[in-house]
């Protein structure tokens, strides 16, 4: 054999060997990995199984949270004012839903929503795993939704805030957002007492996202606590009812009536018109959100004159029987002139509040000195909140120059050059008729009577209720004859300010009084914004709304009628104008 056949031989049985060895590896190799998965299953089976069902929970195991339901808003009979009511939330996984899926029609057409937009946005979104279909609807329309068995489409249960008197307590309650976060009033005041704290529980979840069974109870939800407010609800609906009637007869723009508890401060109602339905956030009008019995500054007008008259009994110059001469009828302060309705002479300090003279009170004002008129207006509460908690309350101005020009002294008796708001005017006529205690106001309910603090005394307040109740059975106010009850009260018109200063043709109409007069229990304030419709004095627009309404609450308060008196007042109540303006 030659050297170049040896060579070759020798070739061949070296890439033979190199084959036998690459498969004995290849086969080597093969058989360590059958062997070690074979290996890697018995462990994964028998030896360690946890690892597998640890797997298995992380791809259907989820932690789901529960939603806390919010505290129930009532009023002082435990009438539901504010509930949350369970509903269900549609929503889609847009990386499981096809956005050509034909059955998105019909769903788009059982959620009232369209369905270019529903396709659009599960097109737009096919990268996530959540979005919204709509929020919040009734549990059988939720599902006729899921009838459609639409893959990715699912539903949860949520909460959703009902208030039932609607738009009569809308401005005390106030309303929630979507998520049940308090926007306004009472909701967003007590927002962080009414919320609950949402709990947590793990969930078995199918391969569509829907929960099976429920594991374990992570936390549980706390529910919010209940709000048991001062607020009557048969007042609040006798109030509205009223307001509202008299601001439609005299296409007026707005109107407010606070009453309150004269023994206790308790709000028992407060509406304003225009108003709003909390239920129907489509009608929203940003102009009727605001509570204005407590938001909104006025000038009180002469709604002012019994207060500077009680700082002229307690000053110990005037005596309640003494005379004051309002001659001429008009007092000048340079180029500035104050007027009576008439000349009304020599009159008594009574007929200077039955009259409401400007004169009058002015000369008496004169003679006591700003401060003493300004610091009675202080402890009343006037420029000072009022403690009630409830957002934007605004608490008016009440001056306090370093020096008082005669003219400053002489418009602050009868309630000009100061702003209140009804809220404020109703709590300084609580203090009259309760015999000078001024209790904190509430709007929640009390459940025993609270400390207040003597600003003025009997004496004084017995003597300023007498003049009060003259107003009203003699005086400009005899249209608040409530009925069979005794009533005293006071009129108030006054110019409403605008861009330009004082409105000439604009006014509010205003009456505060209270009933029945010698043991008073409760204190109404009534305003009404811009009278457009014949009369627009607080005699002839405001004092008919107290008459009515507080007629209506003494009854169901279970007040005993006064039948000799109310009988008088119903004729007075008929006679029409008096001759005197407020």
């Amino acid at each position: 054999m030659s050297n170049q056949e040896s060579a070759r031989t020798l070739s061949h049985k070296i890439a033979a060997g190199l084959k036998a060895w690459r498969f004995g590896s290849v086969l080597g190799l093969f058989l360590m990995v059958v062997l070690a998965l074979g290996w890697r299953l018995v462990d994964l089976q028998v030896v360690d199984n946890d690892f597998l069902r640890k797997q298995g929970d992380v791809r259907t195991i989820r932690v789901e949270a529960i939603d806390a339901h919010r505290g129930v808003v009532t009023d002082r009979y435990g009438e539901p004012l504010a509930v949350s009511t369970p509903v269900q939330t549609l929503w889609a996984n847009p990386s499981e839903t096809d956005p050509d899926e034909p059955r998105l029609t019909n769903l788009a057409r059982v959620l009232d929503i369209s369905e270019a937009r529903l396709r659009e946005r599960l097109e737009t979104y096919a990268g996530r795993e959540f979005i919204y279909l709509r929020r919040k609807i009734q549990p059988a329309l939720a599902a006729k939704a899921m009838e459609l068995d639409i893959p990715g489409v699912y539903t949860r249960q949520e909460y959703r805030r009902y208030y039932p008197a609607g738009e009569v307590t809308a401005h005390v309650v106030g309303f929630t957002n979507i998520d049940e976060r308090g926007q306004e009033g009472l909701e967003l005041a007590y927002n962080d007492w009414l919320s609950g704290e949402p709990g947590r529980k793990r969930v078995l979840k199918d391969n569509r996202g829907r929960i099976i069974k429920d594991l374990a109870l992570i936390r549980d939800a706390a529910p919010g606590h209940n709000l048991e407010l001062s607020i009557d609800l048969r007042l609040q609906y006798l109030a509205y009812r009223e307001l509202k009637a008299v601001v439609s007869a005299h296409d007026a723009r707005g109107g407010t009536l606070v009453m309150l508890d004269v023994e206790t401060g308790e709000v028992l109602a407060m509406v304003n018109q225009g108003s709003y339905n909390p239920n129907d956030r489509s009608q929203f009008a940003s102009e009727n959100l605001r509570n204005k019995a407590i938001t909104d500054l006025f000038e009180p007008g002469s709604t002012m004159k019994p207060i500077s008259m009680a700082a002229a009994l307690e000053s110990g110059q005037y005596s309640a029987n003494e005379t004051i001469d309002t001659s001429p009828g008009y007092r000048r302060f340079g180029r500035f002139t104050i007027r009576d309705y008439r000349n009304y002479g020599v009159i008594s300090l009574t007929d200077i509040i039955v009259k409401s003279s400007n004169v009058g009170i002015s000369r008496i004002a004169s003679e006591l000195g700003g401060d003493t008129i300004r610091n009675l207006y202080a402890r009343l509460g006037f420029g000072q909140p009022t403690g009630i908690g409830f957002p934007g309350e605004a608490v008016g101005v009440l001056p306090a120059p370093p020096k008082w020009r005669p003219s400053e002294e002489a418009t602050l008796s009868y309630g000009y050059g100061m702003s209140v708001n009804a809220l404020q005017l109703a709590q300084a006529y609580m203090v009259i008729a309760n015999g000078g205690v001024r209790y904190p106001l509430s709007l929640m309910k009390l459940n025993e009577k609270p400390i207040g603090k003597r600003v003025l005394s009997e004496r004084v307040t017995n003597d300023v209720r007498t003049m009060l109740g003259e107003v009203v059975s003699r005086g400009s106010g005899k249209r608040a004859q409530p009925g069979f009850y005794s009533a005293g009260g006071k009129t108030g018109t006054v110019h409403l300010v605008g861009a330009q200063g004082y409105e000439d043709s604009q006014y509010k109409a205003i009456f505060a009084g209270m009933a029945p007069i010698d043991n008073p229990r409760i204190v109404t304030v009534v305003a009404v914004d811009a009278p457009q419709s014949g009369e627009y004095y607080g005699g002839e627009v405001a004092a008919p709304v107290f008459s009515r309404v507080m007629s209506d609450a003494l009854r169901l308060l279970n007040v005993k009628p006064e039948l000799e008196v109310g009988t008088t007042g119903l004729q007075a109540g008929k006679t029409g104008k008096t001759g005197e303006r407020g």
